[in-house]
Order: structure tokens, then sequence, then C-alpha cells
């Protein structure tokens, strides 16, 4: 769309007060004469974004009428709102027909604009319109139905808004390839400054309508036009290039997000080759819900799925040697193109798991487990049984030799794993620090393996606690979670032969029994191969365990076609100009405009 052709009209954006009164749906069949008598009394204006509309407790001075914009209605407890208000919908009806004081805030999340219909307007129109006082009255039990229902859909983030952190980065072309990205799955639109700098706020809303997703290309600097896309955002990415000096975005971005209940994640950007350590640097600056390491073009798309809430998280469960399955289930999922874009897990889940957030192939994955697993038995380092019956030392050498160093806020994907505090009796989750320490508490089965001191905290393996920690995925938020379950059944320990190791490790994982089926019912997929044949402790199954979750995995993979599925958009073209593309186009014609004059 060219620049010319979006000229702003004031006038013709901001409809008559009449115009937004015909056009709401709450007030439908409410007769020409009420309206007119409303519109006659209403007064119009604009609210920005984080500004407040009422607190709760606050004294009703009418009804509103959101014209264009989005409000939000009280904090939930994880710090995003309880419901949201599109535009063309009344706000604060229940406080005019009950008289009484707002029952809770209500905030702009767009930079919105509204009618006020004051309340001594509104007792007119009810005394003389049964029809007008019947479509409120509707209105309020509309509400009250659906903030009552049981099962609330996610709310995805439908505005994002890139923040470069310096002239270097081209937020152009990360803007364009973001809305191609997002167009594969809906109606995807790119809004940048010289475009939208002369309209109002009634324009971005009817942008944000249109589409699906709207992607704002904000600037490196603290101008009007980067704040004003932070106070539309929904999820705020601020770019950086891994290998520059850190330094910090203008603290407007972090105050707007904080006060709208934005999100703020963090992208950096790898040119070419991978950047060790520059998520810790950068982290320090920033309070991030999650940091993002773009290093292929392929890693926009994981980006893509996260910050709208469309990804798929993947949770493997504890198992001992039963775990190989997962590496099945993994092959089976990627040869089915279900993307893997967040991945957690529990003992020798947490091990496989780290494989593939560190970008590993089946292959490679293959080759170091049975290295470390099958060549060798990780577990056989007896020692006098003070602590436990091994050192421990041989598993802390062969994840040090798998992993290295690498912190996990280095990973290519985000990634968690969970140890059991005997501390303070909770899981303890792992989100940063070195890789293999965290791997080493996980799986440090009690009296099989000395548990890991954390300061004041005595880690040791989290299956003892949650063999299967979906709801710790949920809480990141990516979007569907897939659980694999290769934990072993009671009835696998009842044995004439059982030895020690399997006495343990069996006994280790009663507490978490209880939770099995809560956190098996809270996953998207439940995937549980059938591994009857296979011991905890029989690490020379690996073949037959890895074939078995492969075999399982597709089997069930092909009977649920409606999975996400990663779709090239190499060869995709956005609906809507690039910015470079509007860039030359109107560089071009002041040159020919300068050559004629």
């Amino acid at each position: 769309m060219a620049l010319e052709e979006e000229q702003s009209n004031a006038a013709q954006e901001m409809p008559s007060a009449i115009d937004c009164l015909r056009s709401c749906a709450d007030l439908a069949g409410v007769d020409t004469p009420t309206l007119e008598l409303l519109a006659a009394g209403a007064s119009h204006f604009s609210l920005p974004a984080g500004s407040q509309l009422f607190d709760m407790g606050s004294l009703p001075e009418g009804v509103y009428l959101l014209v264009s914009g989005r409000l939000g209605v009280g904090r939930s407890l994880n710090g995003g709102w309880e419901s949201e208000i599109p535009g063309g919908e009344l706000v604060g009806e229940a406080g005019w027909l009950l008289q009484e004081a707002r029952s809770g805030a209500v905030v702009a999340l767009r930079d919105s604009e509204l009618l006020l219909l004051p309340n001594a307007v509104l007792d007119a129109a009810a005394a003389t319109s049964a029809a007008f006082s019947i479509a409120v009255a509707r209105r309020c039990a509309r509400r009250l139905h659906r903030s009552n229902r049981q099962a609330r859909s996610l709310t995805r983030a439908r505005v994002l808004v890139i923040v470069p952190n310096n002239d270097e980065i081209d937020v152009a072309d990360m803007a364009t390839r973001l809305v191609a990205e997002l167009a594969c799955v809906g109606t995807a639109e790119l809004v940048w400054d010289v475009r939208a700098s002369s309209h109002t706020s009634a324009w971005f809303h009817d942008i944000e309508e249109r589409n699906d997703f709207v992607v704002y290309a904000a600037d490196p600097s603290e101008s009007g036009w980067t704040r004003q896309c932070c106070r539309q955002a929904d999820v705020i990415l601020l770019a950086a290039r891994a290998r520059a000096n850190c330094r910090p975005w203008p603290q407007s971005i972090t105050d707007a997000a904080i006060k709208r209940g934005a999100r703020i994640d963090l992208a950096l950007l790898h040119d070419g080759s991978f950047e060790a350590g520059a998520a810790t640097r950068w982290l320090e600056w920033l309070p991030v819900t999650l940091h993002h390491h773009i290093v292929e073009p392929a890693d926009l798309g994981r980006v893509a799925r996260l910050l709208t809430r469309r990804g798929v998280g993947l949770v493997l469960s504890g198992g001992g040697a039963r775990g190989f399955a997962h590496l099945g289930v993994i092959r089976a999922l990627r040869e089915a193109r279900i993307p893997i874009d967040f991945v957690g897990g529990v003992s020798i889940g947490s091990i496989i798991a780290a494989g593939v957030a560190m970008g590993w192939s089946d292959e490679e994955m293959q080759l170091r487990y049975r290295r470390s697993f099958v060549a060798t038995n990780p577990v056989n380092d007896y020692t006098f049984p003070i602590v436990a019956l091994t050192r421990g030392r041989k598993v802390t050498r062969l994840l040090e030799q798998e992993y290295g160093d690498i912190l996990i806020e280095d990973l290519r994907q985000p990634f968690f794993c969970i140890s059991a505090n005997l501390t303070t009796g909770r899981a303890f989750e792992h989100r940063q620090g070195p890789l293999a320490h965290a791997l080493r508490a996980s799986v440090a089965i009690p009296g099989v393996m000395p548990p890991v001191i954390c300061g004041d905290d005595i880690l040791v393996d989290g299956a003892t606690i949650n063999n299967l920690p979906v709801d710790v995925m949920q809480r990141q938020a990516p979007g569907l979670v897939i659980g694999s379950d290769v934990g072993a059944d009671r009835a696998q320990c009842a044995s004439r032969h059982i030895h020690i190791f399997q006495i343990l490790m069996y006994a280790g994982s009663v507490n978490s029994a209880a939770s099995a089926a809560v956190q098996r019912a809270l996953a998207d997929v439940l995937l549980k191969p059938p591994l009857a044949n296979v011991d905890l402790l029989n690490w020379q199954a690996f073949d037959r365990a890895i074939e078995a979750g492969y075999t399982y995995a597709r089997r069930t993979l092909e009977s649920l076609p409606d999975l996400p599925r990663i779709t090239a958009t190499s060869n995709r073209i956005p609906r809507v100009s690039s910015l470079v593309t509007e860039l030359e186009r109107r560089f071009a014609a002041t040159r020919n405009t300068w050559a004629g004059s």
C-alpha cells in the first residue's frame, strides 16, 4: 500500500457520536430518537495506552462506549488481565445500573477513543425507552456470563513491537521476516513511522481489527514513535546483536510494558556463528520474560510462535533407561515437522531435553548418549554408602564431557529442568547457570547418587516430586504442551529379582505418583510409549527403547492431523510492502521531483 493512499483524514477516521452509537452491537434494537438523545449528551475523549479509565471503588459518572482501542479489566494473578474489552463495546454499565462504586479497575491497553454517556443522559434515555434499558441489562448479563465461565481461552498476542538497540540492526528486514512467519497462520501487517505517524488512534484500531497480527518497527531512540509503538504492544521484542557492547534501552520502554502488563522479550542476533556468553551479559540489563537466540532464519519462526503463544512445548519425564524412548519420540516429532519450541524435563528426561536445546540432530544425540550410557555404566563408581551407593563423580564427568561448560542461558532453545529441593520440600526450577550442574541435580537419585548442594539447598532427582512437569511448562505459556511419559508403572516393580538400585529408584518416585495423573491430564497431547519390557537400569536396551518410542509416536501423531506443523516461509511475501520497499519508492519519487525542477 503506497503511503499517499494512507494520508490521515481525522474527520473520516473518527466517526461521529451518532454513528458510533448506531454501530454498537450492545445497543442493537434501540430506537433512533433514543440514540440521538444519547449522542447529543455524549462527550468524546482520548485515553492513551497505560492510562486508567476508572479505579476500583470510584463512583460511576456514566457509561462509556469504547469507539476504538482495547481495555484491560482487573489484574490477574499471573500479571495479565482478567478480561479484555475490544472496541465497539459498552464499559461500566453495571455501576450505572446498580448505582454502586466500581467493582474493578479498567486500564487502556491501546491508545483508545471513547464516548462518555453521563448518568443524567442515561437516566433520561431509560425513562423514555424500554428497549434501551433492556439492551444495557442484556449487556451486563452477557459480561457476567462470560466472566463466570470456567474455561477461558488463552489470550494470544496480536500486536508486536520490535525495538532495535542501535542503528546497525536492520529492523526493517527483521520486521518483514516476522510478518512473513506470522502470515503463515493468519493475516499480518507491518506498520512503521513514515506510514503511520499522521494517523489517529482510530486508524491504528482499524489496522488491528482487520488483522490477526500487527508488527510495529520502532526506532532505536526514545522517539515519540517508539513510545507510541510500545503503548500499543502486547509484546515488546528488544533486538540486539549478540556481539555488541551492552547498552540499556530507554527506561520508558520497560515502564510502558510494566504499567500495562505487556511482555518484554529479548532477541539476540548472532552473525552466522553462535556467541557464547552473550545472553548473560545482556540479561543483566533487562527484566525480560524470555530471551531468544536467532542464529539462522528458521529461528525466527520459533520466536514468532512463542511470542504469539502458538509454540509447542515438549516435556520429557524421568524413567531411567526407559528415557531413551524420548529419542524416538523426538525423531517422530521432527519427521512430522511438528515444532519443538520450548523443551523441559526431569531426571533422564532433562538430559535428553538438553540435547534438543543444544540443537543436536537425532544422529548426534544417539551417538553421545550411546557413548555415555551404553558404552559405560554411568552409575557403577561404587563407594561405602554413607550418603549414596555411588560417588556420582562418573555421572558428573560424563555430563561435563557431553555438555561442557555451557550455560542454560546460552542454549539455542528455551529450556528448563527441575530437581527436588530437600530443604524446602518443593521443586527447584533450573532456568540459568551451568547446564551440567543443573542436570547433575536433576538426576541425583536419592541413595544412588549424592545430592547436589547449591547454597543452603540440597537438590536431588526431580522425579521424586514431579516426574512429568507439565505444569512448569504451562507457566511458560508456549501454547500447546506435549508430554512424553516413560515413567515406570507400579506393577513393574513386582519382581522377586529386584535389587537395591531398582528399589531406590522405584521408592524415589513414589511421592510423585499421586501427581502423575494430574500432570498427564494437563498435557494437550500425552505420549506414553509401551515400555513394559525395558527396565529402569537396562542401559543395553538403548536401541529397543528408541524404536519403541519412535514407532508409538509416529503412529499416534498420524492420528492427530491438527497439530501445528512447520511450513516454509523463505518464498513467502508479506501482504504489506516492507519498510525498505516503501522508502526506496519514496526516495525515487523525490529524486524524480528534483530532476524535473
